[in-house]
C-alpha cells in the first residue's frame, strides 16, 4: 500500500509537471472526460451499442441448475442447428458440426463452451481458433456476424455464408474468459484478470480438444481473432509455444497467430490516437494541439503499468482514455468502429438477432446447453480485466518470430478505435531480427478477383495489412478479402498471390 500511495504521488507530480509546462487547466478539463470512461459506464455503453441486453453481468450460476456430468472433462455433441437445409446436396450432419463445454481443471467449477465446425473442403486443412474481444463478448459475434459457415436472417433461419472461414479450415470458437457466452461457473474466484489465467485455460482446453480429435492433432494450428484479442492472442501462442518447447501433453502444430484490429501495445497505439483522428478529419488541428497534450501522462502511467498487470495498471487506463474520450466528444456521433458510419442513438450495430437465436428453446437443445444464460457480453469480465488492459503484450511476440511462428497483424482502415495507424506503428517499431528488413520492405498491393482490397507489407514471418473499404470488423466488412487472406496466409502464399494477381490483372 505504502508503495502504491508512493507510486501515485510520482504519476500526479508528473502530471501537473506536464500540465504547468501545457497550460494546466485545459488539460484536467480533457481529464474530467475521464469520467466517461468508468469501466462500468463503458462496458454497458458497448453493450447497448451492438443493440444487445444480455440478462446477466455474468454467467454465473447455482450448481444444481447444471445438468452436465460433473466426472467427464469434455462433453462434446454433434449438432444440427434447426431448420438448417443442406449445402450443395451435402446433409449438415455430414459436415461435422459440434458445440461442446470443457471443465477447466484449473478452476474452481467452471466450464469453457466452444463450438468446433469441420472444414467444409478438406479435414486436413488447419485448426484455426478464433477469439472475440471486448473484453468479455462471446465469440458468438463472429460466427454469426463475421467469418462463421452462416449468418442469421431476420425471420431467425440461417444462411450459409459463401465466405466462412469454414471453406479453408476446422475452426473453433470459444466462449472466454470465463462467464462469457454459454461459459459458466458456480464460483465468482473463477472470473479472470490477466493473461496468464485467460492463457493457461485456453491451454488446457485446446490438450483436451486435441485428445478427443486426436486425428486433428497433427494439422497446423493457427490462432486469430480480432479487437482486446490483440492482448489475448501473443499471450495465447507463447503459451502453447512454451508447452510445446517442455513438451507439456500433445505436441500443437502451432504454425502462426494473426491479430485483427487490435490492442496489443497500448503505449505507442493510444499515441496514435491523435494522429489517425486529425489525418481522417474528424478533430480540428486546435483539438489535436490540447489533446496530444494528454499523451505524455498517458505514456508516463502505461510506464508504471509495465508488463505484469498491477493496480497502477488501472489508473493508466482512467488516464489514456481521456485520450480516446476527447476525440469522441469533439467527433460528433460516429461510430468509432467504422468513422464511415454514424450511431444511430445508442446503436452503432444491431447484433440482437444473435440473442433471439440462441435464447430459443430448439437451438438450446440443440446445443446442449439447457438452462445456461448466454451473456453475449459480461460488465463484470470487462471490468475484471482491467489490471491487463494497458499492459504490453507485443514484448513476447519477438521469441516467437525468431522460432518460425507466424504473425500477420491485419486492419481494416475506417476504424478509430484499434486503428490501423497505431497497429502499423507498434508492428515496425517491435525490436527482433529482421526488423531492418521488414520496415525497409516495400508495400505491395493485396489483389483479391483482380482489385486492390488492401496494402501489404511482409517479411520473413511477419506480415502488416491495411485493408480497404473495412472498420473494426474486417470479416464482416469485406467477406472475400479476409476469407483470401486466411487462406493465402496459411498456405504461406500471403505476399505472391497478390503480386501474381495484380500481375494478371495488369496484362
Amino acid at each position: 500500500m505504502a508503495k502504491l500511495k508512493y507510486l501515485s504521488l510520482i504519476f500526479f507530480s508528473h502530471l501537473f509537471q506536464v500540465s504547468s509546462c501545457t497550460a494546466v487547466f485545459p488539460v484536467l478539463d480533457e481529464l474530467r472526460l475521464a469520467g466517461s470512461s468508468f469501466p462500468s459506464v463503458q462496458a454497458k455503453k458497448l453493450i447497448r451499442e451492438l443493440n444487445l441486453f444480455p440478462k446477466e453481468e455474468v454467467n454465473l450460476v447455482d450448481q444444481g441448475r447444471v445438468s452436465l456430468p460433473q466426472d467427464s472433462k469434455l462433453v462434446e455433441k454433434r449438432f444440427k442447428f434447426p431448420g438448417l437445409e443442406a449445402l450443395g446436396g451435402v446433409s449438415v450432419d455430414d459436415l461435422g458440426h459440434h458445440a461442446g463445454y470443457y471443465k477447466l481443471p484449473n478452476s474452481y467449477d467452471a466450464r469453457m463452451f466452444y463450438f468446433f465446425f469441420e472444414s467444409r473442403s478438406n479435414k486436413e486443412d488447419p485448426v484455426v481458433i478464433w477469439l472475440t474481444g471486448g473484453p468479455g463478448c462471446s465469440s458468438e459475434l463472429a460466427l454469426f456476424y463475421e467469418n462463421g459457415p452462416f449468418s442469421i436472417a431476420d425471420n431467425m433461419s440461417l444462411v450459409w455464408n459463401e465466405f466462412g472461414w469454414d471453406k479453408a479450415s476446422n475452426l473453433l470458437y470459444v466462449d472466454q474468459p470465463i462467464g462469457t457466452g454459454f461459459s459458466y461457473s458456480s464460483d465468482r474466484r473463477d472470473i479472470r484478470h490477466n493473461e496468464d489465467e485467460v492463457s493457461n485455460d485456453l491451454y488446457d482446453f485446446l490438450q483436451a480438444f486435441f485428445a478427443e480429435h486426436p486425428e486433428l492433432a497433427k494439422n497446423d494450428f493457427y490462432i486469430t481473432g480480432e479487437s482486446y484479442a490483440g492482448h489475448y492472442i501473443p499471450a495465447f501462442a507463447a503459451r502453447v509455444h512454451r508447452g510445446n518447447k517442455a513438451k507439456d501433453g500433445i505436441h500443437i502444430n502451432l504454425k502462426g497467430f494473426a491479430i485483427g484490429n487490435g490492442l496489443t501495445d497500448p503505449a505507442i497505439q493510444y499515441k496514435a490516437y491523435p494522429d489517425y483522428a486529425l489525418d481522417m478529419g474528424l478533430i480540428k488541428k486546435t483539438d489535436y494541439s490540447l489533446i496530444n497534450k494528454l499523451v505524455p501522462v498517458c505514456e508516463f502511467a502505461i510506464k508504471l503499468c509495465g508488463t505484469d498487470g498491477t493496480i497502477s495498471c488501472m489508473a493508466s487506463y482512467f488516464v489514456c482514455n481521456t485520450i480516446f474520450a476527447s476525440i469522441i466528444a469533439r467527433a460528433g456521433g460516429i461510430n468509432y468502429y467504422d468513422i464511415r458510419k454514424k450511431c444511430e442513438g445508442s446503436l452503432c450495430y444491431d447484433f440482437s438477432n444473435m440473442e433471439t437465436f440462441l435464447n430459443k428453446k430448439s437451438v438450446r437443445d440443440a446445443l446442449g446447453v439447457g438452462n445456461i444464460e448466454f451473456v453475449s457480453c459480461s460488465p463484470t469480465v470487462y471490468q475484471a480485466m482491467l489490471v491487463d488492459w494497458m499492459r504490453n503484450l507485443e514484448v513476447g511476440i519477438p521469441a516467437l518470430l525468431e522460432d518460425g511462428v507466424k504473425l500477420l497483424v491485419y486492419a481494416g482502415e475506417y476504424d478509430l478505435i484499434c486503428n490501423w495507424l497505431g497497429n502499423s506503428r507498434w508492428v515496425h517499431a517491435m525490436q527482433w531480427s529482421g526488423r531492418k528488413e521488414f520496415v525497409a520492405s516495400p508495400e505491395v498491393p493485396f489483389v483479391v478477383d483482380g482489385s486492390e482490397a488492401g496494402v501489404l507489407k511482409t517479411h520473413g514471418p511477419l506480415g502488416f495489412l491495411k485493408v480497404h473499404d473495412a472498420g473494426h470488423m474486417v470479416p464482416m466488412d469485406q467477406p472475400k478479402a479476409a476469407l483470401e487472406m486466411l487462406k493465402r496466409w496459411t498456405k504461406g502464399s500471403l505476399a505472391e498471390g497478390g503480386k501474381a494477381e495484380k500481375l494478371f490483372a495488369e496484362m
